[in-house]
């Protein structure tokens, strides 16, 4: 899906006068990572370096007080809450809880407001919201496929906020899965985009997918099911995963994973992930460069035998 493609997906969910400026933006500008909308304040047009306002006319400003800038309401945001939930709020009870929704094309709606204080809690006051795009970029991953596809060796992908983990993973995945048995276990569907059952992102001929359960139990889902070479996982974050890893590791299948992590000594102090590199299941850590520069691969870390 192009960029072009995704803005205009997101623009079919917001209220008319933001649409009206965000269809007179500049091609080139329509480029953004994010697109954010906060009650009562100016919409905003977030980039690997920049932050930038959206004005009435259709033109992006730095100035958010600017008073040409297209502020919305918090009428407006839940307005386009009720068009994300299809107009049945009480039918997106887990999309509320979790606070984000995953559209076509792999766009992720993050949602903020206030929670119920009731069980099983959910978002019911909507403050903002945050229209993050997805891409695919072809060949990102060749120096990391390269590196460890001979010997179908695991690896960690690192990075902090925007540093394009994801984007790396999923050609990653779509390299590995032309060539071996490959589960993904795509938990928000970010990764493959899958709609209707089919994926709308190239993750590989050879690649089996598993969307909306968590990490944990699709990983020991698939040993037991779909017998893959390799397993792919986004953001490793809880004990579970780190369990179910080890447990499927057992079973020979090899990994590709990503983590938040800028560097070596944040990666290990990660809870979930330090016990699994100590006890070799990786092989390589691949650290990206970060979020001025996404998906851009700064160090490729031997981890095997480094203890």
């Amino acid at each position: 899906m192009t960029d072009s493609t995704s803005y205009e997906i997101i623009s079919s969910y917001v209220t008319e006068s933001v649409r009206t400026a965000m269809q007179a933006v500049n091609a080139d500008e329509k480029k953004a990572t994010e697109i954010r909308l906060r009650c009562e304040r100016a919409v905003s047009y977030v980039y690997p370096d920049k932050i930038k306002y959206l004005t009435k006319n259709g033109k992006l400003t730095d100035n958010y007080s600017d008073s040409e800038c297209v502020a919305v309401t918090a009428s407006e945001i839940r307005q386009i809450v009720e068009k994300l939930c299809h107009f049945s709020v009480y039918s997106c009870t887990r999309e509320l809880h979790e606070g984000y929704f995953v559209l076509k094309g792999g766009i992720r709606v993050g949602v903020a407001g206030t929670y119920s204080d009731t069980a099983g809690q959910t978002i019911n006051n909507f403050s903002s919201l945050n229209f993050r795009i997805a891409r695919c970029v072809k060949n990102c991953s060749a120096q990391i496929f390269e590196k460890i596809f001979p010997d179908r060796s695991s690896v960690l992908i690192c990075g902090g906020v925007n540093s394009g983990k994801t984007t790396v993973l999923r050609d990653l995945c779509r390299l590995c899965g032309n060539s071996l048995k490959v589960s993904l276990i795509d938990e928000r569907n970010e990764i493959s985009s899958s709609y209707g059952g089919i994926a709308e992102n190239d993750v590989g001929v050879s690649t089996d997918i598993l969307v909306g359960c968590k990490r944990s139990a699709g990983i020991i889902s698939a040993v037991r099911t779909l017998s893959p070479d390799m397993i792919f996982c986004d953001e490793i974050s809880e004990k579970e995963d780190s369990d179910a890893i080890l447990q499927a590791f057992g079973c020979g299948v090899n990994f590709a994973a990503t983590v938040h992590a800028e560097n070596y000594e944040n990666l290990m102090k990660r809870i979930a992930v330090k016990p699994l590199i100590e006890t070799g299941v990786f092989d390589y850590a691949v650290f990206l460069e970060g979020s001025c520069f996404p998906g851009k691969v700064r160090e490729i870390r031997r981890l095997k035998n480094a203890f």
